[in-house]
């Protein structure tokens, strides 16, 4: 028999179920994070035959886990335990929920008392991502914004977010080129830096038709114990009925609203 025909290629490594799809490294590093998390400690060797990968395989995602802080290894022991990168990640989505809970209350009494739309975003992505929404009480409503995200030069709560940046930040998030939806969206850089710069001024924003023609929009900042931007809550509804009177009385009541939210997450003015 010749050498070639004694040579047997190494038999392919049995992988474990995956979502349809998934990318495979991602899917493993992702259950070594739950392996790891349902057992406290966990070896390389437990971890890959957990897997159904050789050992070899396992070290190399356990390994870019840990060079991104997500796991870290006991010395004494030699196994790898959940890391200190998983409390900043978790901390992002707690800082989230501690917002929502805060501003309920408050947003659904703005509802009422303004009889518009009411909602509560965050920038995330590029883009300002809604999550939380009170209904107003006029017959007319708009949408479900909650779970969308929505272009930040063109809305309100957008130019609120985008007013806690560094001009370089703001620069790096929204590129070069800004979209036009309406005729009146602003697509010049430099104009929206100035209509920002008045929004870090005045403390709120205001947008008519921007983003929808006969869509009125107003926001003010919330902002963290360090007084960070980091979220925007807005009143929004129909141009026609959403006039100056109204807008600026709504103007008064979120700036108001989102100084009473900030304080309860632990922002002090000065």
């Amino acid at each position: 028999m010749s050498n070639s025909a004694s040579r047997r290629d190494p038999a392919p490594e049995p992988t474990p179920t995956s979502a349809p799809g998934s990318v495979q490294s991602v899917d493993r590093a992702v259950t070594i994070l739950e392996i790891i998390a349902r057992t406290g400690l966990a070896g390389v060797t437990e971890i890959a035959k957990e897997l159904g990968v050789h050992k070899s395989t396992a070290s190399r995602i356990v390994s870019t886990l840990e060079a991104r802080g997500l796991v870290e290894q006991d010395q004494l022991r030699g196994k790898y335990r959940l890391g200190l990168g998983i409390l900043r990640l978790a901390g992002a989505t707690t800082a989230r929920l501690d917002i929502v809970q805060e501003a309920r209350p408050i947003t659904k009494m703005l509802a009422e008392e303004t009889g518009e739309t009411i909602n509560i975003a965050v920038l995330s992505d590029g883009a300002a991502l809604y999550l939380d929404q009170a209904s107003g009480t006029s017959s007319v409503q708009s949408h479900n914004w909650v779970g969308q995200r929505i272009p930040l030069h063109a809305t309100s709560n957008g130019k609120v977010l985008l007013s806690g940046l560094s001009e370089a930040g703001i620069r790096s998030v929204l590129g070069t080129r800004l979209q036009s939806y309406t005729p009146q969206t602003v697509t010049s850089l430099p104009r929206l830096m100035t209509e920002i710069a008045e929004v870090v001024e005045r403390g709120s924003s205001v947008v008519i038709d921007e983003l929808e023609v006969g869509l009125t929009a107003v926001s003010a900042p919330v902002r963290n114990a360090h007084g960070d931007v980091i979220a925007s809550i807005s009143a929004s509804g129909p141009s026609f009925r959403f006039t100056d009177k109204e807008v600026e009385s709504a103007r008064t009541m979120l700036v108001r609203a989102a100084a009473d939210i900030s304080s309860r997450l632990g922002w002090r003015e000065h």
